[in-house]
């Protein structure tokens, strides 16, 4: 089929990469040319593992290609896809002004038999919104379809190509036929593609997401209780999780959830309810306890001080909001970094990918801060000297460190492991204090 992908963002161009690679001939638009030069220089604008040789393989046989021009991508396209981003409003609900712009732009070059498809997070009722504005004058109907993504950032490309389900809202048979067969290669292992109502498809984004999300913060709220009552979160972890009604995904204690689905899709499903005089009060705890996790994280850290931090130097692990990943939004590194820095003390941050990301985009490594931010080479480099190392990421290769060349360069030996990768026996006996989180 020829595809057109508005947008080149991470949903974007990884679905435009990964359809391409089952031959489809797909045009990306995106209006930042230099993000479109480096993309045909094979360079990803951000880690995703898989997707550069994806990328530049299918740029190279011209299967790939990149343009800022709707006119070559949207006349001959079989279906537009719309992966466009949707922050965040003050109130949590989705800014949609670059879907209806990409709607706007691409409506006088639609063809009667093109569909369009929303891969984009949006509110339920988004796409009967963009089904009006394409057919406003037009004699035969556009029609709109809704195709939310399900990819996990670190493990997308993956996701893509082996997905659990594919959802699609539609009840145009045409629109359902050409979706079974352009996704026909990625569901004949027996996944599923489920089609059903367009805002029943809208809605199944954002609650499963936040299901997702409430998991985390169960796990975490009962850490909470755990640290008061002297119990251990992971034996109660391991109790609950081999429940195969329960399982274990998604109930890892820690210091809480972030990236670029989870707080926002959160945050726009209680903005949903309140549109309907509803009070989604699973989601909105869910967004409390995530905050409250840090919140108590940090605690343990200035408690372990007497609440005092000024002068003191803390080894930061990792800042990306998971591993495998550059992605630095919502990341709870971020909260607890500026609350050292609040409190006077002073930090040395390592992280394998996303140290160029938080200089650039956290808002913290700037002015008078950046003299109390040290950009480590190494998680070794971070340690050295440090009162206290703060493990945030668990980074597969922060998972056993030398604890005797630790011991040496720390200036004390206390770790507070904000994932619990650590093991509490082994640091005690190597003389480290230990913070973890639940245990």
């Amino acid at each position: 089929m020829r595809l057109a992908i508005i947008g080149t963002g991470y949903v974007g161009l990884v679905t435009g990469a990964c359809f391409a690679e089952m031959g489809n001939i797909v045009w990306c638009v995106d209006k930042d040319k230099k993000r479109l030069m480096e993309l045909k220089e094979g360079r990803v604008p951000f880690y995703e593992p898989q997707l550069s040789e994806i990328v530049s393989n299918n740029f190279r046989e011209k299967r790939l290609l990149f343009t800022d021009d709707y006119k070559k991508a949207i006349p001959d396209a079989d279906v537009v896809f719309i992966c466009v981003g949707t922050p965040p409003r003050e109130d949590g609900s989705a800014d949609l002004q670059y879907v209806l712009n990409a709607a706007s732009e691409m409506k006088p070059l639609l063809t009667n038999n093109t569909i369009v498809a929303i891969k984009s997070t949006v509110p339920v009722g988004t796409c009967d919104m963009v089904e009006d504005l394409l057919n406003k004058g037009r004699k035969k109907k556009i029609v709109v379809v809704s195709n939310p993504e399900f990819l996990k950032e670190g493990d997308a490309v993956r996701d893509f190509m082996y997905p659990d389900r594919v959802v699609v809202g539609t009840e145009d048979e045409r629109a359902r036929k050409v979706f079974l067969e352009l996704y026909s290669p990625y569901t004949k292992r027996g996944q599923a593609i489920i089609f059903m109502k367009r805002r029943s498809s809208e809605l199944t984004k954002y609650a499963a997401n936040s299901f997702l999300a409430l998991r985390v913060s169960f796990i975490n709220e009962i850490s909470m209780l755990c640290e008061r009552i002297g119990a251990d979160v992971e034996e109660v972890r391991r109790g609950i999780g081999t429940d195969r009604r329960i399982g274990m995904q998604f109930m890892y204690p820690g210091i809480g959830y972030g990236g670029s689905c989870f707080p926002k899709d959160v945050k726009a499903l209680i903005e949903l309810g309140k549109r309907y005089n509803m009070d989604i009060s699973t989601a909105r705890v869910t967004d409390r306890i995530n905050q409250l996790q840090r919140e108590n994280f940090f605690k343990k850290i200035l408690n372990r001080f007497g609440g005092r931090l000024t002068g003191l130097v803390f080894a930061i692990e990792g800042v990306s909001f998971k591993p495998n990943t550059d992605d630095i939004r919502e990341a709870p590194s971020l909260y607890v970094i500026a609350r050292i820095l609040e409190a006077g003390g002073k930090v040395r941050v390592f992280d394998p990918i996303a140290l160029k990301n938080f200089m650039d985009y956290s808002g913290l490594y700037t002015g008078e801060n950046k003299r109390r931010i040290y950009i480590a080479k190494d998680y070794y480099d971070a340690a050295r000297s440090a009162d206290a190392l703060v493990l945030i990421t668990e980074w597969n290769e922060f998972r056993r460190p030398d604890y005797r060349r630790l011991s040496k360069i720390m200036r004390r030996r206390i770790i507070f492991d904000g994932r619990n990768i650590y093991t509490k026996e082994v640091l005690l006996e190597n003389g480290f204090e230990y913070f973890g989180v639940g245990i």
